[in-house]
């Protein structure tokens, strides 16, 4: 049995829900993507040369960066060298494997690093307007919904508007937050909610931060005094340092993830607005060369559309179509 039927026979016996949301999701990327290597198989009866060439194009059209691009083709021609695979149908499979190995680089993919005793303190940090915010109140309504006891902490005060976003996101997720006034210092917020967090015994702290100062290195200062604060407060944590990049920004979501990792101890990615856009393959790039686990991915704008990262449900849901054509044939 081929890769993609035996994702297709291990969604469809799962919950559908997950998958469909995957399937839908990725919709945009899966017709420009998915598409394009049918028509490219349907073509090249043969593999050769020119076809993986051919494969290489549509790759880097999908944002998944030359690197990447480089290290799959390689490792396709390598398949089919050791599988003795002459037939592009015959490799369409192995193509949507190699995917999903790169994304199965390690074990922490879509888990959070979440304290048995004691509380769990989130850290995000990103530029203005990934959906930094909205991606705070989408997971602190996920963990209330399993029972969790939450505080949100307005750690950002620069950008105007950015306190009262994040209240109302805690009005719909039936959390409070912690706030001072706007332009106050982020770190005092954070060591306010801290405490107010210790003092409710609250399960987990969910941390704005702000996305814009007067330049880079201003912005890098004030999260790491944030983070001393942290972790003299609460030994070991922040427990994750979450990157909030916004996926339809292509390979600028890549340069901002290579820039805060070199200044900040990411330990995860959140892609949002994954469902907008044609070039889902930054996810690939992103997971490969900055070797940091993908967490979540926003998959739509409604509260319960963040979704936990799953390497396999997110090949599926590229690859759905050729799957269908697989069986069909």
């Amino acid at each position: 049995m081929s890769f993609l039927k035996r994702l297709k026979e291990k969604f469809t016996t799962q919950s559908d829900s997950v998958s469909e949301k995957f399937k839908s999701g990725l919709e945009k990327t899966r017709t420009s993507f998915s598409t394009r290597v049918n028509d490219l198989v349907k073509r090249y009866r043969k593999v050769d040369e020119e076809f993986f060439e051919e494969l290489e194009e549509i790759l880097i059209s999908a944002d998944v960066g030359v690197h990447t691009v480089m290290e799959l083709i390689d490792q396709l021609k390598d398949v089919s060298r050791t599988r003795n695979i002459q037939n592009t149908e015959d490799l369409k499979s192995a193509i949507s494997e190699t995917l999903a190995g790169m994304l199965h680089k390690g074990d922490q993919e879509g888990k959070l690093n979440l304290q048995t005793e004691g509380m769990s303190v989130i850290l995000f940090v990103g530029v203005n307007g990934v959906g930094k915010t909205t991606t705070i109140g989408k997971l602190a309504h996920q963990l209330k919904q399993e029972g969790k006891s939450v505080l949100l902490a307005a750690g950002d005060t620069f950008r105007a508007g950015a306190i009262e976003q994040l209240e109302v996101w805690g009005q719909r997720a039936g959390v409070d937050v912690i706030k001072h006034q706007e332009g106050s210092d982020p770190a005092a917020v954070i060591y306010d909610s801290l405490k107010a967090a210790k003092s409710r015994n609250a399960d987990v702290l969910l941390c704005d931060t702000a996305g814009r100062l007067q330049n880079k290195v201003n912005l890098m200062n004030e999260l790491e005094k944030v983070k001393r604060v942290i972790e003299r407060e609460v030994p070991g944590a922040p427990h994750e340092v979450l990157l909030v990049v916004d996926a339809t920004t292509g390979q600028n979501a890549m340069n901002q993830a290579k820039t805060f990792s070199q200044s900040t101890n990411v330990t995860g990615l959140v892609l949002t607005k994954l469902d907008g856009t044609a070039k889902g393959g930054i996810v690939l790039g992103i997971r490969n060369e900055l070797d940091i686990p993908v967490k979540f991915v926003g998959l739509g704008e409604k509260i319960d559309d963040l979704q936990v990262f799953d390497p396999d449900q997110f090949v599926y849901g590229l690859f759905s179509g050729l799957e269908d054509e697989e069986k069909a044939e």
